[in-house]
């Protein structure tokens, strides 16, 4: 008998516990706990953001965490798998798409995860693989597939370049960090990061928090990548700074590889509805190639200001502009720029494309952002060198991989093959 009360006592704890993780009800209680004490307590020495209520980090967090709750209860949670798993199978057949066996289990693992996020119990997703597997195409489609959930998808690039901007812009207040998440994401639930990657061991150091702020708001996590939590960072001379970013990574985040031996960028018809694959390569850029695409015109020099930058160009109208490869790209310019740039001009031409293996690695990383933030922006871009668009992307730098597949997506316009001279 004293076993049968034990266990029944410990079941009724473990649903008090449930309950109290749960319960709306739980959560108003506690708000109104933290509101009497901080009442009760002298107020912090701070002076509060003027896009900011004066509301400490560790109030924000319980309010932010019961709206969440409140508002997910009216969407039925089996609705959201079944929408997922739906929304896949249309895609899959209008687009004549086979799904591969390791889609098919990522769809699986979303539908799921799609159904715990209005309890909060959802585990984020990180999905690895190499480049034209269709982790992005997931990615979107999760994404579309949420109807009504508060939710941002954001590049890396632009989400990492905008953090850092927040954090400079309130680095006199208390927690930088904190204030620039509210800024950038005010209610979201659901983050999607595409192309997540890290070179940079300044950026490493701030993704360790970047990422407990992420999870203790019990935001939904789900990130893109060429490598595996353990294939980020691989410099060996920081890798291992960066190995608790990596165990927070496989701990929180169900790990899930997106293979198959088809490369879908490769496919005739994979980029009909992108602006930027109807882009062109052209080589070695004649004036009667330019012109049998409309671009023989001569452009206006103009100096571009650019984050205290000055940048030299040509435009040919207000929406169309020309830079120099070495202008852009050996010059100290950061992601930041060209997302500037983005806004103010639709339609991109970059001249003298070098062999990127004669580049230092600064340049050829440099490239590689750019055409990052043209191809996740959708940019139609014409781009101009010397020799056929292979034999120029050589290079050590990982990356080169993606940039190389998101160009290959460019028409290429050659000389007559009369005139190629070997």
């Amino acid at each position: 008998m004293r076993v049968a009360a034990e266990e029944n006592a410990a079941s009724r704890l473990r649903n008090v516990q449930f309950l109290y993780r749960n319960h709306p009800a739980i959560d108003v209680i506690r708000l109104a706990t933290f509101f009497t004490i901080w009442l009760i307590l002298p107020p912090p020495i701070t002076s509060p953001s003027p896009r900011n209520p004066a509301l400490p980090a560790w109030i924000r967090s319980p309010l932010r965490t019961l709206r969440q709750r409140l508002t997910s209860r009216a969407v039925p949670e089996h609705a959201a798998g079944s929408a997922i798993r739906r929304f896949f199978a249309d895609k899959a057949r209008e687009q004549g798409y086979t799904l591969s066996q390791g889609q098919q289990g990522v769809i699986a693992a979303m539908a799921e995860q799609a159904t715990r996020l209005a309890s909060g119990q959802a585990r984020s997703l990180y999905l690895h693989g190499q480049v034209g597997r269709g982790k992005s195409w997931l990615l979107d489609g999760f994404y579309s597939a949420l109807g009504d959930v508060p939710r941002r998808r954001l590049h890396f690039h632009d989400f990492f370049a905008r953090l850092h901007q927040g954090m400079f812009e309130h680095r006199h207040q208390d927690d930088a960090l904190a204030l620039s998440l509210d800024h950038l994401l005010g209610d979201c639930r659901v983050l999607c990061f595409d192309e997540f990657h890290v070179h940079d061991i300044g950026d490493a150091m701030l993704l360790t928090r970047l990422y407990q702020a992420l999870f203790a708001r019990g935001i939904f996590v789900l990130v893109t990548s060429n490598y595996p939590p353990a294939g980020l960072l691989p410099n060996p001379l920081y890798h291992q700074r960066f190995e608790p970013v990596i165990r927070l990574i496989e701990a929180r985040m169900q790990v899930l590889e997106v293979g198959g031996e088809q490369d879908y960028r490769a496919l005739p018809d994979a980029g009909r509805q992108q602006r930027f694959s109807q882009g062109h390569y052209v080589w070695p850029g004649t004036a009667q190639q330019l012109d049998s695409l409309g671009f023989a015109e001569p452009a206006q020099a103009v100096v571009l200001e650019v984050n205290k930058r000055r940048l030299h160009a040509r435009v040919r109208d207000e929406r169309s502009v020309v830079f120099d490869f070495a202008g852009l790209c050996e010059q100290a310019t950061a992601v930041i720029d060209y997302l500037e740039l983005i806004q103010r001009f639709e339609h991109w031409t970059i001249e003298g494309l070098p062999d990127l293996e004669d580049c230092s690695i600064a340049a050829q990383q440099r490239f590689i952002n750019l055409v990052d933030v043209l191809y996740d922006r959708d940019r139609p871009l014409l781009l101009i060198g010397a020799r056929p668009l292979a034999e120029s992307l050589g290079g050590s730098v990982a990356d080169l991989a993606r940039t190389r597949s998101r160009l290959g997506q460019l028409r290429q316009i050659g000389p007559p093959p009369s005139t190629v001279i070997s």
